[in-house]
């Protein structure tokens, strides 16, 4: 079902009312009879559709920066998970000096 939304409350009141007392007079006005041409288009420039540019370069920086966010969190898991195998040697190494 559809919402209206876009419809304007009304009071009884709009734009196009009119006072009762106006009286509407017909006044036979000139008929323009100046022609009117279309514009030309260049000749050296036919009529072509253009790309959007900016599009492609905002879902390329966009790409980019989750490419840049994914590297950066791949170097914290790499960096977290080098030193847990150090602090785990080093637990096994003092582990092994005290039976020896």
């Amino acid at each position: 079902m559809a919402k209206n939304r876009n419809k304007k409350k009304r009071d009884g009141s709009s734009a196009m009312d009119t006072a009762s007392d106006q009286t509407v007079v017909n006044v036979p006005q000139a008929m323009d009879t100046s022609e009117s041409a279309a514009p030309k288009q260049a000749l050296s420039a036919p009529s072509r559709k253009v790309k959007k540019g900016v599009q492609m370069k905002r879902t390329k920086n966009v790409r980019k920066m989750k490419a840049i966010a994914k590297a950066i969190s791949q170097n914290e898991k790499s960096v977290v998970k080098v030193s847990k195998n150090e602090s785990k040697t080093l637990r096994t190494q003092s582990a092994k000096k005290l039976y020896d």
